[in-house]
């Protein structure tokens, strides 16, 4: 008996699932998809002029700042104390990696190695 409980209860949970998406799906809005290249040059346009207040604000700092440290010619607001340590960690890596330019990117040169034929008998 316990069994065919359990059955009518998985078959019972089952017809609700199957109604709540059926339900769900009938309630989502329908999508036309096309595959015209002019429909995406649409949507771009509202997608931009549609943004969101804060979104709005993010991109705005974000053009802010780039014109900012353009124009400073590296990060914005770095004081005399940040130099300071910058200049002092530069020493510091110069001392224990043997100097060098560390502003740019070390060229690595392998030499190909020589091989010696082994003649097989």
């Amino acid at each position: 008996m316990a069994a065919s409980l359990l059955r009518v209860g998985r078959l019972g949970s089952l017809r609700c699932l199957q109604t709540e998406v059926l339900s769900s799906i009938r309630r989502a809005p329908a999508v036309a998809f096309s595959s015209k290249s002019g429909d995406s040059k649409k949507s771009k346009k509202s997608n931009k002029a549609g943004l969101d207040p804060i979104q709005k604000l993010f991109l705005d700092s974000i053009r802010a700042y780039s014109t900012k440290s353009g124009a400073a010619g590296g990060l914005v607001d770095a004081g005399s104390e940040y130099q300071k340590a910058l200049a002092e960690e530069i020493t510091k890596l110069q001392r224990l990696y043997g100097g060098g330019d560390l502003s740019s990117f070390p060229e690595f040169k392998f030499p190909e190695p020589k091989f010696d034929e082994v003649s097989s008998k």
